[in-house]
């Protein structure tokens, strides 16, 4: 982000000062950009002109949405120049950051698993343990918290900061202390795992005196709430069905759910309708077994948002 765009952020010209209050919302630019966009869609709002913008815009006049890195969201929070952000836990741990945490967010650029740094070595590194790099040098983005990590094992090793391709590092090196989501890259590179330094998920955070401004606090809570509701429906499906009310203690028996199936009557009083919330991946069992058990009419449909 350039000098003008940082004064930008803090100083809005006043043709573009809000008559109403806003929140300034960090929208993480990068690996999470995209994934934090589509979250967002899945929640109800549309943000759009991120790829040509730090600013962009989003359908609701009360947020105005900025992209900054996430390794540095936390600092801009902490500070006040936003109200709150995404980011991850390892951020807000590197910089040491004094954030209130609204909630956690459980997806990210690759999968809905958290992502973890590692400390990796070659596979044909002779070190099992992370004892075996005493003295050693280490290469990674994440210094401090890499910093504590030896410091609680006493173990003696120079951290250095890595401006990036790390992986190529870890031959150059003793070891590194990487990102990964999947593990993927490192077996792509012949690297094996030693140790986990840190887990880490997404958090929305937001500054300490925003949270205390009611109009800012309630925005971010409603937020939180849609966002959530949007990653709990990701891996959950809605189900109905028409079933023989003969048959209807033999399908509910075979029915998993949120709490309980909902059944209402038909018009024909010999059958019901039945409707489940089920996940995805058990939906293509139960289908086949519905199926022999009596249910016919079955339809699936996707969701939208899910709160519990």
């Amino acid at each position: 982000m350039s000098a003008r765009q940082s004064e930008q952020m803090k100083n809005p010209s006043k043709e573009n000062q809000p008559s109403q209050p806003v929140l300034k919302l960090g929208i993480p630019k990068g690996s999470l950009q995209n994934a934090t966009i589509d979250l967002f869609a899945k929640a109800g709002f549309s943000i759009t002109g991120a790829d040509r913008s730090y600013f962009p815009q989003i359908d609701d006049p009360q947020i105005q949405p900025i992209l900054l890195r996430a390794q540095e969201m936390s600092r801009y929070v902490e500070a006040g120049v936003l109200d709150a952000g995404f980011t991850g836990y390892d951020w807000i741990m590197e910089n040491n950051s004094k954030v209130h945490e609204v909630c956690q967010l459980e997806y990210s650029k690759a999968t809905s698993a958290p992502a973890r740094w590692v400390l990796a070595v070659p596979n044909e590194s002779k070190v099992q343990k992370p004892e075996d790099l005493e003295g050693g040098i280490i290469a990674t983005e994440l210094v401090g918290v890499t910093q504590r990590y030896f410091r609680r094992k006493k173990i003696r090793v120079k951290v250095e900061f890595s401006w990036g391709a790390t992986e190529v590092k870890a031959r150059l090196v003793n070891g590194i202390v990487e990102l990964t989501e999947t593990g993927s890259s490192l077996r792509a590179n012949n690297l094996r795992i030693v140790d986990t330094v840190l887990v880490s998920t997404t958090r929305f955070i937001a500054n300490r005196q925003a949270w205390k401004d009611s109009f800012k606090r309630q925005k971010i809570e409603n937020l939180a709430i849609l966002l959530n509701a949007a990653i709990n429906a990701k891996t959950l499906v809605g189900m109905k069905m028409n079933v023989a009310k003969k048959d209807l203690p033999a399908i509910l028996q075979i029915l998993p759910a949120e709490k309980s199936p909902t059944v209402s009557p038909l018009a024909d009083s010999d059958y019901a309708a039945v409707e489940i919330v089920v996940e995805e991946k058990v939906e293509r069992e139960l289908i086949p077994r519905l199926k022999y058990a009596g249910a016919s009419g079955i339809i699936t449909y996707s969701l939208n948002k899910v709160i519990h």
